[in-house]
């Protein structure tokens, strides 16, 4: 049997806390090691309890989830995971340019929550679809243009046509969407994503999308 991920739950409800954790121990791939009220709670545990990933609220007293996974990307305690109610862009960027792993929505279901975990646990980062376009949408905005220092995204080893594919990958589009938005086939995507991510060392799509969005990788 493989070993169990090991997660802190950091949230300021209770409810949503004590939710969480029955849903995860009543699955033999979950531990939750610890659980916490605020940033600097999730931070002292993880320093004592090693976990694997942490499902982090962003909006908390004393210390919020941005700061906290600052440190604990810093200090290497583990993957983030953030989990909010609040559809908030700027806290978006904020925390994926800390460091976390992937974004979500607090409206998904059990099994969605477990499998967006074991992504993270994995190595892939991991983000609700309408939040990707969202960013995207603001790439050309004040302070976030293509390759500038706020970016950090470099686009000049790119063609104009990789540079398509990566826009496109950023808001959220399948290889099948991409490919009759430039005319081009599905084949044709797979190759450009593939040579992509090679190039920059990725992995997976979504890592792409938040290094075009955020710089960061």
């Amino acid at each position: 049997m493989s070993e169990k991920i090991k997660v802190i739950i950091a949230d300021d409800s209770d409810f949503v806390r004590d939710g969480m954790k029955i849903i995860l121990e009543a699955d033999d791939g979950f531990e939750v090691v610890g659980s916490a009220s605020n940033g600097r709670e999730a931070v002292a545990l993880a320093r004592v309890t090693k976990p694997d990933v942490f499902l982090m609220d962003i909006q908390m007293p004393e210390m919020d989830g941005i700061e906290a996974t600052k440190i604990i990307v810093e200090e290497n305690l583990g993957k983030v995971l953030i989990l909010t109610t609040f559809d908030d862009d700027d806290l978006v960027r904020r925390a994926l340019q800390n460091g976390a792993k992937g974004y979500l929505i607090k409206n998904h279901t059990p099994d969605h929550l477990k499998q967006m975990i074991k992504s993270v646990y994995h190595g892939m980062g991991v983000m609700e679809e309408n939040l990707l376009g969202t960013l995207a949408g603001e790439k050309n905005g004040p302070g976030l243009a293509s390759g500038n220092a706020a970016s950090g995204f470099d686009p000049s080893g790119y063609s104009e046509r990789e540079l398509d594919i990566i826009t496109a990958v950023a808001e959220g589009l399948s290889n099948k969407e991409i490919a009759a938005k430039l005319f081009i086939t599905e084949g044709t995507v797979k190759n450009y994503i593939t040579s992509i991510l090679s190039k920059e060392g990725l992995s997976h799509r979504t890592q792409l999308a938040v290094y075009y969005l955020t710089g960061q990788k």
